[in-house]
């Protein structure tokens, strides 16, 4: 029976090919591999067009007809990447499965993220066909296999995974949410250590309608998601399993599209995991997959294979994604649940932020003021004993050692160090030294000093920052330049893209909550701006300015319910509809507010990768973020960059940068994930 999606509809990419005649295609495939050489373009329209039960029939016929395994022809005559997705495609479900998990467990090393993948998707059913199919392929037990493979409490959540005994009743009781809710918290925020039992007792076998309860119950008493206190109380390949397990409950289907986007996202290709979803979705859930990939990434699946792979390969895969959905921006019934859920997330959850530099125990301005002279007198400089004393103390304690220094020696800690250090070691730990606000109003001088601005650091500074932020950098600003911000803006700036960045550096955001009533209202203003309404509330540019005056000056809770009324009212994202209908700065400045509302760590982390990715460091971009955040949420940054890039900031900043440089980054970096 064919899986099917929400109200009974089928979602898979892949459907039963009409006037079947298994030995037809059975003859077809004979031919198209008979002689030298092989018809490759005939064998991917006619295997990608069947369903498996169809490939099936056709494997039986050809053994029939012809006295050979089928498989075992088509890897004869087939090769890499394409032969290894045609083949998958050509065995049950349960039985690729089983074939992922062997080579996963297999050799030297075990592939921990394929066990993660395949174990924490599928459902009882699909569990106990696996189990039966590995005994049947191997003539082993998978369960004592992963024992043998495995460890700790990632083996102990893979087997209570692997018996396939997830509840699956749907009426769910409102006690035992709240008890299983409190229990969680009590095993994990509230307790000395982690009581990782209680973790796998409950993620691996609650229904999924009563653990998605669970976390609703667990961020109204916690206040952060499930996936925060995860992060916070596991690590390695038990976090790991257990945030894909969260994120399958949540949705499946969101689950897999940011596992393809990360498969095609940078240099090279995750063929494997690629080639893995491509054939176990196909008939699953492949639609909606494709909606939620648009959705969270702004390009369609099939756009990113296109870009991403060649040859008769692609050709497969697209046929299998099944069509393009290029209308950015508008989702389908699906995907819109999905985004209205991720900015209710944004909404309800209060995110601790957390810096990485916290201040030195046992502090003394005296004696790390000596420590500095030492370190730059006489010939040569002692780089590392600078920036063991200027990275591991606090921004307030810099500014004591500052004027410690001064009236100890006479002498200015800044020019000093300015004479003594050079290059990028020098902007780091410069910047470091001045006081928050004085180090932005210099990034925003430099940004608008000389030809040309760099629109980029004024955006990302204005768009940012906090009233009290602001305000502070507003009066450096006027200390350091004798001249005030706003006046400097006016001049370097025009149009639309100077009033946003006015009204931004007036510091003059609403700082309550949200009111229902006015959201839908602002919901119903920016889709008219964005001409996405019929209705029409006054002249284009009185519109205009109430859009900017709703995106400068409302409150951060209140903007998460204005683009949740948008998409209810639209059926669109405010991100992409912003990208689509602006151009130039005005649209860059306005899609960095909404991304800050949604998520300022994560807006970060994009920054940061982009700085480092490819060839070439933006050390500009690097310094400025690394600086400013260090003190206010560059842990939450790091935690996100490792979910959204799988690789560690540190990771990241060991390998592009070097030196006294790469040194003091990573102690304000202050870990690797």
């Amino acid at each position: 029976m064919a899986p099917t999606g929400k109200a009974g509809r089928y979602r898979g990419s892949v459907k039963e090919f009409p006037n079947f005649n298994a030995s037809q295609d059975a003859e077809a495939l004979y031919n198209a591999m008979k002689g030298f050489g092989s018809d490759k373009e005939a064998i991917l329209d006619l295997i990608t067009s069947r369903n498996n039960k169809q490939r099936i029939e056709i494997s039986q016929a050809y053994k029939s007809l012809y006295g050979k395994d089928l498989i075992a022809d088509l890897k004869r005559e087939l090769t890499g990447k394409f032969e290894r997705l045609i083949v998958g495609l050509m065995r049950p479900l349960a039985y690729f499965d089983a074939k992922e998990i062997k080579d996963a467990l297999q050799g030297i090393g075990t592939d921990e993220k394929c066990l993660i993948e395949i174990l924490a998707s599928r459902t009882n059913q699909q569990i106990h066909n696996l189990v039966e199919a590995y005994r049947d392929a191997y003539e082993r037990e998978l369960e004592a296999d992963v024992l043998g493979d495995t460890s700790g409490h990632f083996k102990k959540m893979l087997v209570v995974l692997l018996q396939g005994t997830r509840e699956e009743d749907d009426v769910v009781s409102e006690d035992l949410v709240e008890q299983d809710a409190k229990d969680l918290l009590e095993a994990g925020d509230l307790k000395w250590g982690t009581d990782e039992a209680q973790f796998i007792y409950i993620l691996g076998n609650r229904s999924k309608q009563h653990l998605r309860l669970v976390f609703d119950e667990y961020l109204k008493i916690s206040g952060k998601p499930i996936e925060d206190s995860i992060r916070g109380e596991l690590s390695g390949d038990i976090e790991k399993l257990m945030l894909a397990v969260v994120k399958c409950i949540r949705s499946t289907p969101e689950y897999f599209a940011e596992r393809l986007y990360k498969a095609m996202k940078g240099l090279g290709t995750k063929d494997n995991t690629l080639i893995r979803i491509m054939v176990s979705r196909s008939e699953i859930d492949m639609l909606d997959i494709r909606e939620v990939f648009r959705t969270k990434y702004e390009k369609s699946l099939h756009s990113m294979i296109k870009d991403d792979t060649s040859g008769e390969y692609k050709k497969a895969l697209l046929k299998l994604c099944g069509g393009d959905d290029d209308a950015a921006g508008e989702f389908f019934p699906e995907a819109a649940q999905v985004a209205y859920r991720m900015w209710e997330l944004s909404a309800v959850a209060k995110v601790e932020l957390r810096g990485t530099v916290r201040p030195a125990a046992d502090f003394n301005a005296d004696g790390d003021a000596k420590v500095l002279r030492k370190a730059m007198k006489g010939l040569g400089t002692d780089e590392g004993a600078i920036i063991d004393v200027v990275t591991y103390r606090s921004n307030a304690q810099r500014q004591e050692i500052l004027r410690t220094y001064k009236s100890h020696f006479g002498r200015d800690l800044m020019a000093d160090l300015k004479s003594e250090l050079s290059g990028s070691l020098a902007k780091l730990i410069l910047g470091l030294m001045m006081t928050p606000a004085q180090f932005d109003a210099k990034q925003l001088k430099k940004a608008m000093e000389g030809a040309g601005t760099d629109e980029n650091i004024l955006i990302e500074i204005l768009a940012t920052r906090n009233n009290q932020e602001i305000q502070a950098i507003n009066e450096a600003y006027r200390a350091a330049y004798h001249k005030s911000l706003e006046d400097a803006l006016s001049s370097d700036t025009s149009g639309h893209f100077k009033r946003i960045l006015v009204s931004l550096a007036l510091g003059n955001r609403d700082e309550g909550g949200e009111d229902l009533t006015q959201a839908h209202e602002d919901a119903k203003v920016v889709a008219e701006s964005l001409k996405l309404s019929d209705v029409s509330s006054g002249d284009s540019t009185s519109l205009e300015t109430r859009f900017l005056s709703i995106l400068c000056t409302r409150s951060y809770p209140h903007l998460r319910r204005v683009f949740q009324e948008f998409i209810k009212m639209t059926n669109h994202d405010v991100a992409h509809t912003i990208r689509k209908h602006m151009s130039g700065d005005v649209r860059d400045a306005f899609v960095a507010i909404v991304r800050s509302v949604k998520d300022k760590p994560a807006f970060f982390a994009d920054k940061l990768y982009d700085s480092m990715k490819g060839i070439g460091t933006d050390e500009r971009t690097l310094t400025r973020i690394m600086v400013s955040r260090s003190e206010i949420d560059l842990l939450n940054i790091r935690r996100v960059f490792k979910d959204m890039h799988e690789k560690s900031l540190h990771h990241m900043i060991e390998k592009d940068t070097s030196g006294d440089y790469c040194k003091a980054l990573l102690a304000i970096c202050g870990g690797d994930d």
